[in-house]
């Protein structure tokens, strides 16, 4: 039989060391960690718009090892979570673009999605960019980079699949 153990709880004034722990674990290609640290501030602060954005970029970090469409499910409802339009526009095109991007590293059959998450990922960019504060260009910088790849790696859209015969 396995033990269960109680997850303790941090200090409310440890909550910003907490963060600052989990981008720098985040930085040093730990994702896991940061994921854990930033579910441990957001269970004494639900709001800590930080915490959440660190723990997106934690979460789509990991798509390069696989996951499926549980993770990407997973990161979209913290995304959903942020309090400003422009927030959810940027990360939601982050999410696919992250996405597409780690189809396009696993290579083979997955290239053909890759197109598909970089295309999805320009239009939350371009909503983002309409939604943007003064001086934030970075929904822009982030779309010509998904341009960039689509012409670099020829992406292209994946061809309907002819309906076969059912007889």
């Amino acid at each position: 039989m396995t033990e269960r153990f109680a997850l303790k709880r941090i200090s409310n004034d440890a909550i910003e060391r907490a963060v600052d722990r989990a981008e720098h674990y985040r930085l040093l290609n730990d994702p896991e960690q940061a994921e854990s640290i930033c579910f441990d501030v957001l269970a004494v602060d639900e709001g800590n718009e930080r915490a959440r954005i660190t723990l997106i970029l934690s979460l789509t970090d990991q798509f390069r090892r696989g996951g499926g469409s549980h993770g990407v499910r997973r990161v979209k409802e913290h995304v959903g979570k942020l309090s400003g339009k422009y927030e959810r526009a940027y990360y939601a095109g982050l999410v696919a673009e992250r996405q597409g991007r780690a189809h396009l590293l696993r290579g083979g059959m997955e290239r053909a999605f890759a197109y598909e998450g970089l295309y999805e990922a320009m239009q939350h960019y371009e909503q983002a960019d309409v939604l943007k504060p003064a001086g934030v260009d970075d929904a822009i910088l982030r779309w010509n980079a998904c341009v960039r790849t689509i012409e670099r790696e020829g992406l292209h859209p994946r061809r309907d699949e002819p309906e076969l015969p059912l007889e």
